[in-house]
């Protein structure tokens, strides 16, 4: 047989070059996350360098300039050693080097990921996994280290960009996680809860919808269904949608969940309820229901226990932890805010984009990605 025949025969061709491109593009990244990570410990080990010269001989402005220009001609093809890049050099190892001594943050949800050690660091934090652009937003606009650390987490596991990270520092992401009521201490154990309480938050805010007629449940539905990518952004990392008004027959009955997703990073289910109305116990109930019956008709090995997330125009928290304390099924209750149309003649009063992008120079003019 000719090798020409051979060849036209071989039907798992396509297979065998997926398999062969899966493995180029992960050598890739393998070889970006090394470069960046050796970048970064390099701005560690100049920044180090830079600030104990400083403090032993008190040189000034004028020797950073002049180490500016040495540098760069010494290596055109390096980029990074403008005065400013070298100034956030100091500042990225005074900033994590005042924190040795604190207690360490074990990782949670990104346990997997190798542990920081740049230089001398010997607190945990996934600093090295990030970019440079990343790692100066944090430092310049996020002080505290718990919340950082947050921070640092959901741009990994979300593959957040620069330019999203600064917008959720800018909406207190951070402070609306673990704000919502929720039973999980008491139906989870302890490392489950404070991973389901990291990703969940009050209130969501679904500003892709703007409603100036009264509106109703189906409604929202329908538009976040709509701005299916946007509503996913807004639930957090690892959210897959499975589904609006997800049908269930349970003995001879039917039934629908509002809606149905699947987080791949905790392996579990959650069914959101949605209200237009403000919080009411008996809502509680039927999510209970619900969360029961996807565990026993949906769950596989290796899923954990589903849970629920109940969202109202507004809720009593007092009441809503009451209704919770003696459900079993682990469920969150939350806020959530719609987009407000604006006026037309509010609309003159919004900063233009040069006025945003004056807000974001120190952040826009970094040298490095």
């Amino acid at each position: 047989m000719m090798m020409d025949e051979i060849e036209k025969g071989f039907n798992g061709y396509p297979n065998l070059l997926r398999q062969i491109k899966r493995r180029v593009l992960l050598s890739q990244r393998h070889a970006i996350y090394a470069a960046n990570e050796e970048m970064l410990k390099m701005y560690w080990d100049i920044g180090e360098m830079l600030q104990r010269s400083q403090d032993a001989e008190g040189w000034g402005k004028k020797t950073l300039q002049r180490l500016s220009i040495d540098l760069k001609n010494d290596y055109p093809d390096v980029k990074g050693f403008t005065i400013r890049n070298m100034q956030y050099m100091v500042q990225f190892y005074n900033e994590y080097n005042k924190h040795l001594t604190m207690v360490k943050y074990k990782p949670t949800t990104i346990a997997k990921l190798p542990v920081s050690q740049l230089g001398e660091f010997n607190f945990e934090l996934p600093v090295r996994h990030l970019s440079w652009s990343h790692n100066l937003v944090l430092m310049q606009k996020v002080k505290d280290i718990p919340a950082r650390y947050w921070y640092m987490v959901q741009c990994l596991t979300g593959n957040w960009s620069k330019d999203y990270l600064i917008e959720t520092i800018k909406r207190d992401e951070y402070g609306q996680h673990g704000a919502l009521a929720n039973n999980f201490s008491e139906t989870l154990p302890a490392p489950e809860a404070k991973e389901v309480k990291m990703l969940l938050k009050d209130p969501y805010i679904f500003d892709m919808l703007t409603f100036t007629d009264p509106y109703s449940e189906r409604d929202v539905e329908i538009g976040l269904v709509k701005h299916v990518e946007k509503f996913l952004v807004e639930m957090g990392a690892g959210f897959a949608f499975m589904g609006r008004q997800y049908h269930l027959e349970i003995s001879g009955s039917d039934y629908y969940v509002d809606m149905l997703m699947y987080n791949t990073f905790l392996h579990r289910y959650m069914v959101v309820e949605l209200k237009d109305t403000d919080f009411k116990p008996e809502y509680i109930g039927k999510l209970n229901f619900y969360c029961s019956a996807i565990d026993d008709m949906l769950c596989r090995e290796g899923d954990n226990r589903t849970i629920g997330l109940l969202l109202c125009k507004t809720k009593d928290r007092i009441k809503a932890e009451y209704a919770l304390r003696d459900i079993q099924k682990p469920i969150g209750v939350s806020d959530y805010e719609l987009g407000q149309a604006l006026p037309k003649d509010y609309r003159g009063s919004l900063p233009t984009i040069e006025e945003i992008e004056k807000e974001l120079e120190p952040i826009n003019n970094v040298d490095d990605e």
